[in-house]
């Protein structure tokens, strides 16, 4: 049982690290977009910006609704890569090895 537990933690320790390389893509391709440095007409950008969108908004609208109204400065991406690091500090928690012989 332990072993499953422990697989189960890794599976999620890995989805997460790779969100936040998608949240930081999609942040960093925001900045490009919005300063015209990739061109908008393109249709591989406009998949990519699409496909962005898709995987990083469902996570970071609910925290948008509760941050204040900054102007054009959006920190939700910010928010979101804490709530990921919180997660994953619960997960490599160092008393994870009590936890599994508790359920053996």
């Amino acid at each position: 049982m332990a072993g499953i537990l422990q697989a189960i933690f890794l599976i999620i320790d890995v989805a997460l690290n790779l969100y936040w390389y998608v949240i930081i893509a999609s942040a960093i391709f925001s900045w490009l977009y919005a300063f015209n440095v990739i061109n908008s007409n393109n249709q591989f950008v406009n998949q990519l910006g699409s496909f962005f969108y898709n995987a990083t908004e469902p996570a970071l609208r609910p925290i948008r609704r509760f941050l204040p109204n900054l102007g054009g400065i959006d920190i939700s991406p910010i928010i979101l890569l804490l709530i990921i690091i919180f997660i994953q500090a619960i997960l490599n928690n160092p008393i994870k090895p009590f936890l599994y012989s508790l359920v053996v």
